[in-house]
């Protein structure tokens, strides 16, 4: 009987964890394709050369894939997706901090701060890079209010 009990126990919390995978999806850019970062390398960013990842290298994380240039950026990733992974679901960090919005991006504007990989709207003339740049300290706080507020609002805390 224990051992029922410990099989149900384990099927439940596997069960749990398969469900909330499912839910951090809404979080990301692109989660109606299922691509990140429109098939940007995400490790390739940190080398300061962001370039396009091949399908041949391909790895899902939460529901998201992912592509890389080489196999030694997979690789990478796989060790410790989390540091590689753009803040706010890869949607725009200053929309994120001006007003909460979820904006696409242009995956080649983006700004590594504190070893995190922030991604910038940049069309018709409105680099908001630029404006970052200007009050990025404080932009960096309201950001991470909204982005907390967003969570919630999904159900994810």
């Amino acid at each position: 009987m224990k051992n029922l009990f410990l099989f149900l126990f384990i099927l439940a919390s596997f069960g749990f964890a398969q469900a909330q995978a499912t839910i951090d999806v809404k979080q990301y850019s692109n989660h109606e394709n299922g691509l990140a970062l429109e098939g940007y390398d995400a490790v390739s960013y940190f080398t300061g050369n962001p370039v396009k990842g091949k399908s041949t290298f391909s790895f899902t994380h939460l529901g998201i894939r992912y592509r890389f240039s080489n196999k030694k950026n997979l690789d990478t990733f796989k060790i410790d997706p989390e540091k590689y992974i753009p803040v706010y679901g890869g949607w725009c960090a200053y929309a994120m901090a001006d007003s909460g919005s979820l904006v696409t991006v242009d995956p080649e504007t983006y700004k590594i701060v504190d070893g995190k990989l922030y991604l910038f709207y940049n069309q018709y003339f409105n680099n908001t890079l630029k404006k970052w740049n200007r009050k990025e300290s404080e932009y960096l706080k309201l950001a991470e209010h909204n982005w907390k507020k967003y969570l919630k609002s999904l159900g994810n805390e």
